[in-house]
């Protein structure tokens, strides 16, 4: 009986959940909704000011921002600080999309006051990356960066959302990675296609990056992703 009661309130519990999930997802779509075309730059939180990556992902930033795309960022410390700091240095749009965790998040002081959103709930964060950016700038990172990588080029890849630009930021960085997708993934296992590997593009420096994003809506229009 009493695991049957446990089992009953975490139930309602979940049912409930819901209700704060939606109040996520209606702010969200709220706010970004109004800010127009964006590009998302992701790295790791663990970044020092002092390190080639955040300056670079600042550069990135304040570039794509003169060109008059909003600069989209986790709000966090490290790259996102980077991102949120380019943009607001032209006076371009810095957006965050903060998420409360135990260690290492806290919002960075670029994000413009009024888009600062605050979530509980990663996937619902994601939601907001996956349809309000343009592109994804791609700068070193941990588990968190590889996460949003993987979860854009697999909902690209099965065509639920449209295509956008994806940049990896750091041949050095990314190149084993993209040697172990070739080599293992593509030809050892062919568990991808020769054409996924097209889905990303590997870049060396700050202009090589917002040339790919430029290049892109050339001929492609910009509008959210789903």
């Amino acid at each position: 009986m009493h695991k049957e009661k446990d089992w009953k309130e975490i139930k309602a519990n979940d049912s409930w959940a819901i209700f704060k999930i939606m109040a996520e997802l209606v702010e969200g779509f709220e706010k970004m909704a109004k800010i127009g075309p964006c590009v998302s730059i992701f790295g790791s939180a663990r970044t020092k000011s002092d390190n080639k990556y955040y300056k670079m992902a600042e550069e990135i930033a304040a570039k794509l921002a003169d060109k008059g795309y909003g600069v989209i960022t986790g709000g966090g410390p490290g790259i996102m600080e980077a991102g949120n700091k380019g943009a607001h240095s032209v006076e371009g749009k810095s957006v965050g999309l903060n998420i409360d965790l135990p260690f290492e998040q806290f919002n960075n002081p670029y994000i413009d006051s009024d888009k600062l959103i605050n979530f509980d709930y990663f996937f619902v964060r994601k939601v907001m990356f996956v349809k309000y950016a343009q592109g994804f700038v791609v700068l070193p990172g941990g588990f968190g960066t590889l996460d949003e990588l993987f979860e854009a080029i697999t909902l690209i890849q099965t065509q639920k959302i449209g295509r956008f630009p994806i940049v990896l930021v750091g041949k050095s960085y990314w190149s084993g990675l993209l040697d172990w997708v070739r080599g293992e993934m593509l030809e050892a296992e062919a568990n991808i296609s020769p054409k996924d590997l097209d889905l990303m593009s590997l870049v060396d420096t700050v202009d090589e990056a917002v040339k790919c994003i430029d290049d892109f809506y050339k001929n492609s229009t910009l509008k959210p992703n789903f």
